[in-house]
């Protein structure tokens, strides 16, 4: 599954309460002050909310949260701008990084730098994706970054050595190639192939290490014209080489069930999978992503919990359920029902996220890659770039385009976008 469809179950984790930060806020009428959240969750990531619902109930009695809203996660984008448009809309939402953006063009969306400032000191990049223009729109609620996973049976059985940190672009792929054995069915690594953003996101972290942007300076074009097409030829190389697995259907799942069944060597992927591959019996090490330059990078995708203005009353309800949830002794147990890293070192540095990680293997791999992590734009022509760009990635994987022609047509279509006065 992709780390969206991660939203939707995980291993839970059971830690004492540490409570903090009561309060006793009531509404202009002496009754509690409702908040209502559109949280996005289902299975492991909703018990967990509900639990860290009510025990902020307990020591919040002035303030209620409704957890009502019925909005999958997917679907929150729609559903936001609908309810913006009606002026009748929730006073949290549980908004993708990628869609802030959008959402943060109405005026109805509540202003938080002071309350992020005041925050556990959110990591860089969670911080990031949740600016627009120099302002803080929303609050972390999601954290991750890609590493690769490597499956070690078959590493040992081609008589490879695991990758190390500071290993190459040009080293994944001639390590892709000794991994792929069409006897047996066996890939060297896998790709989606849909097209959309999990297709995407994995080719920004080679635009960025060699010195391009998504959005280039002055914002009217792209900025990796020339590094987008020394990307792509990583991805025409691992196609021409038949060393790529692709798979065609949204989430992703062909292409982990594939990694899990002992038929692809490596898989670029985030903290999410882990479970599934564990559980999968598969004998794991994560490595770092590669690079041109050695120097180490990756990408993060944060999502937010954006809060919307209902009346003073509400958005000062609001503001103090999120600054609680952020607290370590909440986010620790939220990281876990919603597949998050630590949103701060304060986390990372709580007894219960060092238990999770000494019976997670791998995982320190991707928190450490934090500190190299960067994140998309958050622009409202993103979208638009991203499925020019996603066109392009499934172009050149098909073999039906070569990496300058298909990054051509790219920045047409991202270039118009850009143009577009928003």
């Amino acid at each position: 599954m992709d780390r969206r469809g991660f939203l939707r179950g995980v291993g839970g984790l059971t830690v004492g309460t540490a409570l903090a930060g009561c309060g006793a806020a009531t509404g202009s009428d002496g009754g509690p002050v409702t908040v209502e959240v559109w949280h996005g969750q289902t299975d492991t990531g909703k018990k967990v909310l509900d639990e860290l619902v009510a025990d902020f109930h307990r020591t919040h009695p002035g303030i209620r949260i409704d957890l009502g809203g019925g909005v999958l996660a997917d679907a929150m984008l729609q559903k936001i701008t609908a309810a913006l448009a009606s002026g009748s809309f929730p006073d949290i939402a549980y908004v993708f990084g990628s869609d802030l953006a959008s959402v943060a063009r109405s005026p109805s969306v509540v202003d938080v730098t002071d309350l992020v400032d005041a925050g556990p000191g959110f990591w860089t990049p969670a911080r990031d994706a949740v600016t627009v223009n120099g302002r803080v729109r929303a609050v972390p609620a999601l954290l991750d970054s890609l590493a690769v996973v490597c499956n070690k049976t078959l590493f040992d059985a081609a008589g490879i050595p695991l990758p190390a940190a500071g290993w190459t672009w040009g080293d994944f792929v001639g390590t892709a190639k000794k991994l792929t054995d069409a006897g047996s069915g066996t890939f060297g690594t896998a790709w989606p192939a849909t097209g959309d953003e999990d297709t995407v996101w994995r080719l920004w972290p080679m635009v960025w290490d060699l010195g391009g942007e998504v959005i280039g300076a002055g914002g009217r074009g792209i900025g990796f014209a020339d590094q987008g097409v020394r990307a792509l030829e990583v991805v025409r190389d691992l196609a021409a080489a038949k060393a790529v697995y692709l798979d065609p259907k949204t989430g992703s799942e062909q292409m982990y069930q594939a990694f899990e069944s002992g038929h692809i060597g490596m898989v670029p992927t985030g903290p999410w999978q882990l479970p599934d591959i564990a559980d999968a019996g598969v004998d794991y090490a994560v490595v770092p992503l590669p690079s041109f330059s050695g120097r180490p990078g990756t990408i993060s995708g944060p999502d937010t919990w954006t809060l919307f203005d209902n009346g003073e009353e509400r958005v000062a309800a609001a503001r103090t359920f999120l600054s609680w949830l952020a607290e370590p002794a909440q986010d620790v147990r939220w990281d876990d029902g919603a597949g998050s890293l630590p949103l701060s070192r304060r986390t990372q540095e709580l007894p219960a996220w060092q238990e999770k990680t000494a019976e997670t293997p791998g995982l320190p791999v991707f928190v450490d890659a934090l500190d190299h992590a960067r994140v998309r734009p958050v622009h409202p022509a993103y979208p638009q770039i991203s499925a020019a760009v996603g066109t392009a990635i499934v172009a050149v994987l098909l073999g039906r385009a070569t990496p300058a022609d298909a990054l051509r047509d790219c920045a047409a279509a991202a270039n118009a976008a850009l143009i577009i006065p928003r």
